[in-house]
């Protein structure tokens, strides 16, 4: 049975991996940060799984800042491939935390990479690395952009993006090491965190409908990007380090949408108006905008045989169903309290 170890794993992307090697058959290791409060909620379906699939998943304290941990994760864990989707994700709020973004997206690969480098020299086993790039690390290059485009990022997470990646470039060469960069667009699902700006609208789509919200702010609606879904990507990352070389690959669509076009269809699907609902807020605005990502797959087309299966207007329905049936279960908790509520004043 082989084993593979994710950090970021109770995140979008870790959760959906995690579903994926799980029915490979793969034995899952992941990594967790401690927390005074859950956040396994994206992985817990998994710990309920009829075919046993929980048996399969073991979970590991641990942290990107803590080399030494991460050193020993390995040992416990014995993979045969890592994935490192770990990461502080949020572009804006690494405006507001830099340095801490530059340590944990940045440094923190580093530090896996050197950990990684001191079990195999010491063990003498394989391990095949997955190094989870960005998009954001294109910034201002124009578009189309793919494997060869110079970098231009535009904001602190997206520099340490760029470190991560010539990390992984660097110990590649230096040591041999099995590192594949997986440049990533825009990818989306119903389990997106709800600061970021698609789910946010979807979220807020489900709750304004069901009466428990009025409106939207939002930033810059003209930005463009190429959105795909969370589960197609994850299966790109998986035929990567199936391959017998090492290399880089950009994963995208091909398709360019901008927030508005996102919002439009959003709102159309459950019969709203955004107009009515959306304003403008500069606070969400980035110091310095990303206006165009429109990435360029062929490589990963021809080499892996990976494509996207579900579409940019499938993509907005699932998550806006999604969050409608999240708002109706809301709106019923909200009546329920309110009955129960009413009766005690009686």
């Amino acid at each position: 049975m082989r084993r593979a170890l994710i950090t970021g794993i109770t995140g979008q992307d870790g959760s959906y991996l995690a579903e994926l090697l799980l029915a490979k058959g793969y034995e899952v290791h992941g990594i967790v940060r401690r927390a005074s409060t859950f956040t396994t909620e994206r992985i817990d379906h998994i710990y309920q799984d009829p075919h046993e699939s929980h048996l399969r998943l073991k979970l590991h304290y641990g942290d990107l800042s803590d080399g030494t941990g991460l050193r020993r994760v390995l040992e416990m864990a014995r993979p045969e491939e890592v994935y490192n989707l770990g990461a502080q994700s949020h572009v804006r709020v690494s405006f507001d935390q830099p340095e801490y973004t530059a340590d944990i997206v940045g440094t923190g690969t580093l530090r896996l990479l050197e950990a990684l480098r001191d079990y195999t020299q010491n063990t003498g086993r394989q391990v095949k690395l997955y190094q989870a790039g960005s998009s954001e690390m294109f910034g201002a290059a124009p578009p189309p952009q793919g494997e060869t485009t110079a970098f231009y990022p535009r904001s602190p997470y997206a520099v340490g993006k760029v470190a991560g990646y010539w990390f992984s470039v660097n110990y590649r060469e230096a040591y041999g090491l099995f590192v594949c960069n997986g440049i990533l667009f825009n990818h989306e699902s119903p389990r997106r965190g709800e600061t970021f700006v698609t789910r946010k609208i979807t979220r807020a789509v489900g709750r304004i409908k069901m009466g428990l919200q009025d409106r939207l702010f939002l930033g810059n609606l003209d930005a463009k990007r190429d959105w795909g879904f969370a589960g197609d990507f994850v299966e790109g990352m998986w035929r990567m380090l199936q391959q017998d070389e090492p290399d880089d690959y950009v994963l995208a669509t091909g398709e360019a949408h901008s927030v508005r076009e996102f919002l439009d269809l959003a709102f159309a699907h459950a019969g709203l108006a955004p107009e009515a609902h959306v304003e403008f807020d500069p606070r969400y605005l980035r110091p310095t905008e990303v206006d165009h990502l429109l990435g360029d797959p062929s490589k990963a087309r021809e080499k892996l045989g990976w494509t996207p299966k579900v579409g940019f207007e499938e993509l907005v329905r699932m998550m806006v169903d999604n969050d409608m049936e999240l708002a109706r279960r809301e709106r019923t908790l909200k009546d329920a309290g309110h009955l129960v509520s009413t009766q005690a004043e009686r």
